[in-house]
């Protein structure tokens, strides 16, 4: 739940569940490839009141005078969970980690956001390689082995620090993406938080590539998901405020969250 996305999950899979796993893929892939636009410009005055609150507050007419827009038809569904995880995010997020900002030293949370980073590193090497950037797979391999020797097991970002390499992000759904797959349309995960069919694809290919997935054969054990609950709370530490500042200077904080995670996206495809 950062001000970027709201987000707080419990993430990860069964290697029992390999089968089930495989088709709620499968039926993403259907979703993903339904006719749904990325960006359905809306042409026609004579657009149904309904249509106009897929936009918040603007009319049809005016939203196609401000640009191409979201394809929203989970709307009703998106903005439960919204406000599901807006409450999540008050009620239980941001009091945890006020209280383990202030018992945590910022030292320490840094050399963990660094540590969790680094761990990750076989996500963003991967997909490099998958969009054809094999000398930025080179780097962020080059970021591991500096970072999980020197940077004793990645907990300070010597590669960085010491010798001035830069990582590159990458994820799957930013791959989907160079390889020409749409948006398709918008949805809000409980817990996860904004996506789209390809993101939602993306997530759970970058999980398989995550090494704490594998910490354990339970999807859902204590483990991973205090693993995960722990990031997200760490991470957060760094990024309080946020989320509020957002929210405080829109119409509606629902379309301000949309489209923040759409142009977000978007710019990450396009770079």
């Amino acid at each position: 739940m950062r001000g970027r996305h709201v987000v707080l999950c419990v993430r990860r899979r069964a290697a029992q569940t390999t089968t089930g796993h495989l088709a709620c893929l499968l039926a993403l892939f259907v979703l993903l490839l339904s006719p749904w636009p990325a960006c359905a410009a809306q042409n026609n005055e004579a657009a149904t009141d309904e249509s106009a609150g897929a936009y918040g507050n603007v009319t049809p007419k005016e939203a196609a005078a401000e640009g191409p827009q979201i394809a929203d038809p989970l709307q009703p569904w998106n903005r439960a969970m919204y406000r599901f995880n807006d409450k999540l995010y008050f009620w239980a997020m941001k009091p945890a980690t006020r209280v383990y900002k202030s018992a945590v030293p910022e030292g320490i949370r840094g050399a963990i956001r660094s540590f969790y980073r680094n761990i990750k590193a076989p996500v963003r090497i991967v997909n490099n390689l998958l969009q054809g950037k094999p000398e930025y797979a080179g780097v962020e391999l080059g970021k591991f082995l500096i970072n999980s020797t020197v940077g004793v097991g990645g907990l300070r970002d010597c590669a960085t620090g010491c010798f001035g390499i830069n990582g590159h992000d990458a994820d799957f759904g930013q791959t989907l993406g160079k390889y020409g797959v749409g948006f398709g349309f918008y949805i809000v995960w409980p817990f996860l938080g904004p996506s789209c069919p390809r993101d939602t694809i993306g997530w759970a290919a970058d999980e398989g590539l995550t090494p704490t997935t594998y910490l354990s054969s339970q999807w859902f054990s204590p483990t991973t998901v205090g693993i995960y609950v722990h990031e997200e709370v760490n991470d957060l530490s760094f990024h309080l405020g946020d989320y509020e500042a957002l929210m405080a200077s829109a119409i509606d904080p629902y379309v301000a969250m949309r489209d923040a995670y759409v142009q977000h996206r978007t710019q990450v495809i396009e770079k």
